[in-house]
């Protein structure tokens, strides 16, 4: 990652506004990311490691499953809304000021959770304030990989974008990494009661660090130099970002959101996978704890091939990479469930890599910078925002429709959910094949492009 700072032309910000510095902006994004995701990804696990005997009633094991599982999925409905005003605080007030209080909230809204009190403490008001605390997660999480990749995508070279920010996406994958470091170990080395009365609070309380490091590390960050001119610039009245975005740009927003549509093959190999492997009902005979290795082996593989695609996308350009990734990895999800099938693990943790650790990837990898080079600088974070938020709200639905369509005791489960994903994927690939070439083009020519072509 190491680079010179570029000098861009001083404005009115002062000196420092007038240095980009991909380096620190790429650096400041990887980190931020990683802090954010492992507290995101933190509730994840726990919502079904530990809440379910936690904060609700104890009578009835498969109802409280499903509750904990349904406070996870809440996190998903509030993050359009956090798009929206995180987006457009983003772009009227600055990447810097948009990144800095989204860590704070999400730090805050996960440290409070390791202070809750459980159900038979004080009753259904346990689940009502986890559920009020993972909507703020939901409303944090929102805004960070658009103010984030924003910022890089803004600091860096031409030549580069890709490269750089594919370390916000790196450092989601490794924010996952993080909280299954830090939580799984209590799990296994604490008695039972132990870890179900205090030690799974450890992980959440550890995000007081969160509120420190967002603080030390991203106030650093200078705002790019072009954004800083701009809002020196601009006008006192400006139209609401999202207003503009429906106005000026809705074509484009459709396709961001059925470009986001590829995250399908996560969902079938992480989410609907874990279920085909391990519930009894379609009888593969796999553990928890095997699958729990056979996601981190996946996310391993991806923070090892994200700048590797991050950079072939700026030497071949960004579609055909996106479009290509989404589609390969979409006819081999099949090929996936069918190794889960069989009940061979070790095919298993070759087909997760092939699948989820590179094919998706290539998009992966990919999508954040091609997002942020679809939209002009005053609507660029609400427009990423928006879209990638609202594609995932209408992903996280995919795995019910997995089950509703391939339910325990079905056949050619691989062959059905392949196809599915497959179908999904394309259409994704037809969006990315539609959407502006970003391929040799500096943010000034694509600024020009986008203003020439209101509404595309």
């Amino acid at each position: 990652m190491s680079t010179t700072p570029t000098r861009a032309p001083l404005t009115s910000q002062g000196a420092g506004a007038g240095i980009r510095d991909p380096r620190k902006a790429a650096m400041s994004g990887w980190i931020g990311s990683a802090l954010e995701y492992y507290d995101f990804a933190l509730y994840s696990l726990a919502a079904t490691l530990v809440f379910p005997a936690i904060f609700f009633p104890s009578g009835n094991p498969t109802v409280a499953i499903i509750a904990s599982l349904a406070t996870y999925a809440v996190g998903y409905v509030s993050r359009p809304i956090g798009a929206v005003v995180l987006g457009a605080y983003g772009d009227r007030h600055g990447r810097k000021k948009v990144l800095v209080f989204a860590m704070l909230l999400m730090g805050f809204a996960t440290f409070a959770v390791g202070l809750l009190p459980t159900y038979g403490q004080v009753g259904l008001l346990a689940p009502a304030l986890l559920v009020i605390l993972r909507l703020i997660q939901g409303f944090a999480v929102a805004g960070e990989l658009g103010g984030a990749s924003a910022m890089i995508v803004e600091h860096s070279p031409d030549a580069k974008r890709g490269f750089f920010a594919s370390f916000s996406l790196q450092g989601t994958q490794v924010g996952s990494i993080l909280a299954t470091a830090v939580l799984l170990p209590l799990a296994v080395l604490l008695p039972a009661d132990q870890f179900s009365s205090w030690g799974w609070r450890i992980p959440f309380l550890l995000s007081a660090v969160v509120i420190l490091a967002g603080y030390l590390i991203r106030r650093r960050v200078t705002e790019p130099p072009a954004y800083a001119a701009q809002s020196g610039a601009a006008p006192a009245k400006q139209r609401f970002p999202l207003i503009e975005l429906l106005r000026t740009r809705p074509g484009v927003l459709v396709r961001c959101v059925a470009m986001t549509f590829t995250n399908v093959i996560g969902m079938a190999t992480l989410i609907f996978g874990v279920s085909y492997a391990t519930q009894k009902g379609y009888g593969n005979g796999f553990s928890s704890s095997e699958f729990l290795w056979v996601t981190l082996v996946a996310n391993i593989a991806a923070v090892i091939t994200i700048p590797f695609f991050g950079a072939l996308s700026d030497r071949i350009g960004r579609r055909m990479l996106m479009a290509a990734g989404g589609v390969i990895g979409g006819v081999l999800v099949t090929g996936y469930l069918w190794a889960i099938q069989q009940g061979s693990l070790p095919l298993v943790f070759v087909c997760v890599v092939i699948v989820q650790g590179i094919f998706f990837q290539m998009w992966n990898a990919t999508f954040a910078t091609f997002f942020q080079e679809q939209f002009p600088m005053r609507i660029r974070v609400t427009g990423f925002a928006v879209s990638q938020n609202i594609g995932l709200m209408i992903a996280s639905f995919f795995p019910s429709i997995f089950t509703a369509i391939a339910p325990p005791g079905s056949t050619n489960v691989p062959l059905t959910i392949g196809l599915t994903t497959l179908g999904i994927c394309l259409v994704s690939a037809v969006a990315t094949l539609m959407s502006s070439d970003t391929k040799g083009k500096s943010l000034e020519d694509l600024e020009g492009l986008k203003e020439a072509r209101p509404g595309s």
